[in-house]
């Protein structure tokens, strides 16, 4: 998956927008206004999403490309390499659980 890819399967979900709060180069994809995926152009192979603490641990002692969320909660942040060994659909799945934990709290509210 490339920067390009990434961006519009993001933007193909409801409620997503786009966003440079944090300077021009670190790319954030809010759902209804919360951060589900950040991302940097100069550093386009990988990506920041938001993890069930469980699962978290669980996808970084599969994968090398899962780490500890770069700058963020390490708890409940994954960085994710989209050039190492994960599928497009690994990649998909992280996205759509973080955009998924995201989405549920906003739909509570």
């Amino acid at each position: 998956m490339d920067i390009e890819t990434l961006r519009d399967y993001c933007l193909s979900k409801p409620g997503v927008t786009e966003s440079f709060p944090f300077g021009e180069d670190t790319l954030v994809f809010k759902a209804d206004g919360k951060i589900f995926l950040l991302t940097s152009l100069s550093d386009g192979g990988k990506f920041n999403v938001k993890c069930d603490p469980e699962r978290a641990i669980e996808l970084r002692e599969r994968y090398t490309e899962v780490q500890p969320g770069y700058h963020m909660n390490k708890k409940h942040w994954n960085t994710v390499d989209m050039n190492g060994q994960l599928t497009s659909g690994q990649l998909v799945e992280m996205i759509d659980h973080s955009y998924q934990l995201v989405a549920k709290k906003t739909n509570k509210k």
